[in-house]
């Protein structure tokens, strides 16, 4: 069974949707944050002509997810699974990224449960990549129990190639630790 990328996914904090192009002005209104982008491979991703890249790659991955706040209804963030070419037997989640008030919460932890549990049903790998300079990013999944296995330059759709560190979280080992 091949693992469907855009289901609608929740649970008592948040609500994770497909990515419509009608969700471009909600989304960017989270993402025209600079702070946002600090530690991202692309700094300049809170203005508007950089996000509108960004957007139009998520909408084109037909992975992309719109993230809000169950209790509110508020657009809170984005995040998306991808394909990787060269492994066929396995998803990477990323493009992550949330407003501010939210960091440092359970919001991320309980965006990534919800992906990986459901890619968890139809794949045992998933990967992440994450900037070399994305120290909080990169805390965040290794609490999760993603393990680092190397680096790879990445080709972001319309940007700058950037150095990437990869993770992988192995099915089993999720099934240990959640």
């Amino acid at each position: 069974m091949k693992l469907e990328k855009q289901p609608v996914l929740q649970d008592e904090l948040i609500i994770i949707k497909p990515l419509k192009e009608n969700d471009f002005e909600q989304l960017f209104k989270v993402a025209s944050d600079p702070e946002i982008w600090i530690q991202h491979p692309n700094k300049d991703r809170y203005k508007k002509e950089v996000f509108l890249n960004f957007f139009e790659g998520a909408i084109e991955s037909k992975g992309a997810f719109i993230v809000t706040d169950k209790e509110s209804g508020e657009v809170i963030g984005s995040s998306r699974y991808y394909d990787l070419p060269e492994i066929k037997e396995g998803i990477a989640i990323g493009y992550t990224f949330l407003a501010k008030r939210f960091w440092g919460t359970t919001y991320n932890r309980a965006l990534k449960i919800l992906m990986l549990d459901h890619a968890f049903k139809f794949i045992d790998t998933v990967y992440f990549h994450i900037g070399k300079v994305n120290i909080r990013s990169q805390k965040a999944i290794e609490k999760l129990g993603a393990e680092k296995i190397g680096q790879k330059e990445m080709n972001y759709y319309g940007e700058h190639k950037s150095q990437n560190l990869v993770y992988k979280m192995e099915k089993s080992k999720w099934n240990l630790i959640k």
